[in-house]
Parts: C-alpha cells; structure tokens; sequence
C-alpha cells in the first residue's frame, strides 16, 4: 500500500463506488506481512515516497522473489538492490514485467511510472564510479524525482565541471560520487548553494582502503552544506536526494531544466 493507493481507496468509499468490508479487505495486511522469514513493511509506502525496498544481498533468490512479489501486490511496484543473477532469475520468473540494470545490480517494477518533477542532479568524478551513480538515480527517480546526470567530471581534469555548473546551481539537491582521494563532493560544494550529498565509492588503488580513504576526505571537508553517506551507498544518497527533493518543490522551488 502507498499513498496513491490509499486515497484511491479512501476515495472510492466515501464515493460508493467499493464497500467497507471491501476496503477492509484492502487494508488487512496493514501494517505488515508475516512471511515466515520476513515481516514487509505494507506501511511503508504511506509514510515515505516508496514502498519498503528490497535489498537482496544476503537473502536466497526464494526469498528476494517472495518478498518483492508480495510489495508488488500491496503497492504497485518495488525496487530491489545488490542483486545477483540468481536474484534477478526468481524476480523474473515471479514477476515478469521488472527492468534491471546489471551495472549498478537493480531490478525495479512500476507499471506506471509517476511524474517526475524538481531536480535531481548526480555527478560523477569518473566512468568507473557510474554504477553507483545509476543506483543512487534510479532510487531518486522511483521516488518521483527528474534526475539529471553528469559523468566523468573528477578533478583530475577539473576544467571539465566548468560548463556544467550553471545546470549545477539549479538543482535541489545533489549527489556527488568520487573514488581515489574523494575530493569531487568538496569541490563542487564550495560552488553551489543546494545540498550536496557525497558518496564514496570503492574504487581505487591499495591506499584507497576500498573507499576509505574517500570517506574519511568527505567527512572531513571545510565545504558547507555537504553531508556524506557510506561507501557505495548510492541508494541511501538518492533516497535522501529525491526528500529534499519533494520539500524544495512542495515548498514551490519547483522544477529546473537541466
């Protein structure tokens, strides 16, 4: 259940058109469901923009389906992250109709895409840091955020950011993706007045500690208005990305082009 399919629901009640005890029915497995190896969230996507969200690293490929079969039900669509080939074999096999991206090992299911508004913009400092950078754009854009993309601009050549920073400064919130020293989210910070969110990724040689390094760099940037999530973590950036979001458009920033 989401909010769209709550006020659907709710709609269709007061107007006559679906009885209580069927709407009952609807809302019987509100808050969760008991799968035996896993309680999903149904609620969930009432109190965020998305559905729970599946990460399937960890999990069997039964279990991935299962739980992404049940989401689909209650909510419409769903995101599963970290999967593997296996994964995405049970997820095709419940659920025919999913996309995937193997780079960046998402699998998604939405019917019916909703509009996507605001601006969302992802940067990356190199090409070996897109995979993340496309997780941390797909979560933004199931989660009904424009997103707009800027690859390769690290600061190894850092003339290349110049032409873009004006599409830079429009948007709402940023995620910005580095590797090696990590140095991309603080530089771009010192230029824009929006939200930076920094991601590290494991890409590098042996001083890099698989991210470390940029980690640390990003946590302890003089730039303001940076904030800094884990190693890979494009997911959680995104997420947080398309929540500033929602708040500068609901608050009538509205949406930029790119």
């Amino acid at each position: 259940m989401d909010r769209e399919r709550l006020r659907e629901l709710l709609e269709a009640v007061a107007a006559g058109r679906t009885d209580v005890a069927a709407a009952m029915e609807a809302l019987a497995l509100l808050p969760f469901e008991d799968l035996g190896f896993a309680h999903v969230d149904h609620h969930r996507g009432i109190r965020d923009l998305m559905p729970e969200v599946v990460l399937a690293h960890g999990k069997t490929p039964a279990q991935v389906a299962a739980i992404a079969r049940s989401i689909a039900d209650r909510s419409g669509r769903f995101l599963v992250t970290r999967l593997d080939t296996p994964h995405l074999e049970a997820l095709t096999a419940a659920v025919p109709d999913i996309r995937h991206l193997p780079d960046a090992r998402l699998a998604w299911y939405e019917p019916a895409p909703r509009p996507r508004v605001g601006n969302v913009t992802v940067v990356t400092a190199g090409t070996s840091d897109i995979p993340v950078a496309e997780e941390a754009a797909l979560t933004a854009e199931l989660m009904g955020a424009a997103v707009h993309r800027f690859f390769d601009v690290g600061v190894a050549g850092i003339h290349r950011l110049a032409d873009k920073l004006p599409a830079l400064r429009r948007a709402n919130a940023l995620v910005v993706i580095a590797g090696m020293e990590g140095a991309l989210p603080s530089v771009v910070a010192g230029l824009v007045d929006v939200p930076v969110i920094a991601v590290p990724t494991s890409v590098g040689y042996g001083a890099s500690f698989g991210g470390l390094a940029a980690l640390l760099a990003m946590l302890n940037s003089c730039a303001p208005g940076l904030a800094v999530v884990n190693i890979d973590n494009g997911f959680g950036a995104g997420y947080l990305a398309a929540t500033i979001n929602r708040l500068a458009v609901e608050g009538g920033r509205g949406t930029a082009e790119g």
